[in-house]
């Protein structure tokens, strides 16, 4: 059962005692990752400290997680679930494409300023050979991209960019400006109204290009 399935079975409910053991296991070392990785980091947190924050043995938390790579990208699976219904709706904002984007990138911005260490985590993790280096293909970026490239489309549709707006391209530009910015959150201590303010100004001039 792969993390998403998983999630949806804890939302649906489970109907065995056996079952129910199982989900709040996999809940408590779920909240006592989340709370160490926040405090010491990906590297530092290790399996034995989890399992003794969530009163369990490591041979519990390996009887849900394969390992704690597996652990901490179920931690940022459920962020992914939290952030899902703010997309959406930012997705159908009544308003210009300038205002739309950013309505989406927005989203995350308020989610992770919330929890920056562990996004700080998940981005060095990143480069690591667990995730292959891939930071940018995680949930979060599928349901970003796939959102900004239809309001670039409907923008399109309307005569508000050109035709000629290479969307999946320009969507792309749009979410690397986007996770750039929290390098200034991140270690220049920027606030998230002043990420916002870089990101209007970002997102107006990369689109300036494509006016109708």
């Amino acid at each position: 059962m792969n993390i998403l399935s998983s999630l949806r079975q804890e939302a649906g409910g489970p109907t065995s005692l056996r079952a129910q053991s199982k989900l709040k296991t996999r809940r408590r070392v779920l909240e006592s990752a989340r709370g160490l990785f926040m405090e010491r980091g990906y590297e530092a947190a290790t399996i034995r400290d989890i399992a003794s924050a969530a009163g369990l043995s490591t041979g519990a938390v390996f009887a849900s997680f394969l390992d704690k790579t597996d652990l901490f990208n179920a931690v940022m699976a459920e962020d992914f679930q939290r952030q899902v219904e703010g997309v959406k709706q930012a997705e159908q904002l009544d308003a210009g494409v300038d205002e739309a984007v950013l309505a989406i990138f927005k989203v995350g911005y308020s989610f992770h300023f919330a929890q920056l260490p562990l996004l700080q985590a998940a981005i060095s993790l990143s480069w690591s050979a667990g995730l292959g280096g891939e930071f940018g293909d995680r949930p979060s970026y599928r349901l970003a991209l796939e959102a900004v490239i239809g309001v670039l489309a409907r923008a399109v549709e309307r005569g508000e960019l050109a035709a000629r707006t290479d969307l999946k391209l320009t969507a792309e530009i749009l979410w690397d400006t986007y996770v750039a910015n929290y390098r200034r959150a991140l270690f220049d201590e920027w606030t998230q109204d002043q990420l916002i303010a870089r990101n209007r100004l970002q997102i107006a001039l990369i689109l300036s290009g494509f006016r109708a």
